[in-house]
């Protein structure tokens, strides 16, 4: 799998996407370090690319990318090679060719500029997501055998957990004001890794007083080992639960 998976990875990083995601990603990054003279504000504009872009580029770049992999995989198919096999090695290439971008793009930026607990934190968050999204994006390709479809439902994902998600919560918080919400909103962050990730990063920021009652529950729970733990946990949960199931999928479905 490791030999595969590295020819995979090697055929990915000449791609021009890859660089061009890289370059964009480190001039972007060092812009908002030299212009911004507080290091923390630079880091808030950074978490904006951080949860959006980042999980963009991972989920269009993952469904193109498998869907030009088909006839390789359908070679690959025909070799004494199992199909579990096969779709992790892709899944191992993708994951790390994107990884690298962003360790490079943004990690080296802020390893030079903010190596500190915020700095982690994002960088944290940052890879955490793309391994998120690199997953939800081989189940929506996995489980469309048309292209458009597959890109429109992975795009469709991508805009219901960067945008929807936020206007649901709301809608519930509001509809049930007159009830103690807090430790339940702990329980609606769980259920999408890029508010998890901004609450993660913004506890670590220290601007919690602003939340009010909430923030300073967040920061209770969020800056304590358990708090860590759950954030880990819950995003290793995104990570494994899609790829299981679309491994699930690829291992029944009739290519």
């Amino acid at each position: 799998m490791l030999k595969l998976s590295r020819y995979v990875l090697y055929d990915i990083l000449r791609s021009r996407v890859i660089i061009t995601y890289t370059l964009f990603l480190f001039i972007v990054s060092m812009s908002l370090f030299q212009l911004e003279e507080n290091d923390s504000k630079a880091i808030l504009s950074l978490l904006n690319i951080v949860l959006i872009v980042v999980p963009l580029i991972g989920m269009i770049f993952t469904t193109i990318h498998y869907y030009n992999s088909y006839e390789f995989i359908e070679l690959m198919l025909s070799q004494p090679l199992s199909r579990t096999r096969i779709l992790m090695s892709e899944y191992g290439g993708v994951a790390l060719s994107l990884l690298s971008a962003f360790f490079i793009g943004v990690g080296v930026p802020v390893l030079l500029f903010a190596f500190d607990e915020t700095g982690l934190a994002l960088l944290f968050t940052g890879g955490a997501l793309t391994l998120v999204f690199t997953s939800i994006a081989f189940l929506a390709s996995v489980k469309a055998r048309d292209k458009a479809r597959g890109i429109g439902a992975a795009l469709l994902l991508w805009f219901y957990f960067a945008l929807i998600f936020d206007g649901l919560v709301l809608l519930i918080l509001f509809a049930f004001s007159d009830y103690p919400m807090e430790k339940f909103t702990l329980v609606l962050s769980a259920l999408n890794p890029i508010d998890l990730g901004r609450i993660f990063i913004m506890l670590k920021m220290d601007i919690s007083a602003l939340m009010g009652y909430t923030g300073a529950l967040y920061k209770d729970f969020f800056g304590s080992n358990t708090g860590i733990l759950f954030t880990g946990g819950i995003m290793l949960l995104w990570i494994v639960l899609p790829l299981w199931w679309a491994l699930k999928v690829f291992r029944r479905k009739d290519l």
